[in-house]
């Protein structure tokens, strides 16, 4: 049998039905993007489709050429630019992140493509509270380039992960996780292409479990 990892829920765990995820109170997002926001885009979606009980307060992007931004324009979702070239160090920042989601009373913390490293101002602030997409099946390939250091390695399966966030980088607590086959032929942009699939399916299920703890 051959398994698509687009579709196949076997691929996936905990492996939960949509329903069982929508009972929680409306969740006060705030999400994170640093490039194009289709994470972004795939939480907002699960939102409207109903599949995720929750609305998004604001989107924060640190790169003045995301795209993520124009993404929440489209969907009349706030944004506000901090760029990180504009602070002396990482704490300053993330203060200023912080501040920024306090005002615009955002609960729950999302890293759609965040490329940033984060400090314990920000992790303080939000405990618990801060969700992360990664694209390889943790505890394996941390760090940035994950993708080419699946097929470097020669592993004839990587996938994603969603975990909560904590000061050592890609370690804190794995929510979910989706399974996808590395192909003969595959070059670091098919294979992330369809990780990223994979991302959209699992983050917007990720965040109703985490709140539902």
């Amino acid at each position: 049998m051959t398994l698509r990892p687009d579709f196949t829920s076997s691929l996936v765990s905990p492996n939960v039905k949509t329903h069982q995820l929508t009972e929680v109170a409306p969740l006060k997002l705030g999400i994170m993007a640093s490039g194009s926001g289709s994470n972004f885009e795939a939480v907002a979606q699960a939102i409207e489709d109903k599949q995720l009980n929750a609305q998004i307060q604001v989107l924060i992007y640190n790169n003045p050429s995301a795209k993520a931004a124009n993404r929440a324009a489209n969907r009349g979702i706030e944004t506000v630019l901090l760029n990180h070239r504009e602070y002396k160090n990482r704490e300053l920042f993330d203060q200023e992140i912080v501040n920024t989601l306090r005002q615009y009373d955002v609960d729950w913390v999302i890293l759609a493509g965040w490329m940033r490293v984060v400090t314990s101002v920000f992790i303080d602030a939000f405990p618990n509270r801060i969700i992360n997409i990664h694209p390889s099946l943790l505890p394996s390939f941390k760090g940035i380039h994950a993708v080419e250091q699946a097929l470097q390695s020669g592993v004839k399966i990587t996938g994603c992960t969603v975990h909560l966030v904590c000061l050592e980088v890609d370690s804190g607590e794995i929510l979910m996780q989706a399974a996808v086959p590395i192909l003969p032929d595959d070059t670091a942009e098919t294979l992330h292409a369809r990780i990223q699939v994979q991302e959209h399916r699992i983050l917007p299920q990720a965040i109703a479990l985490a709140a539902r703890k």
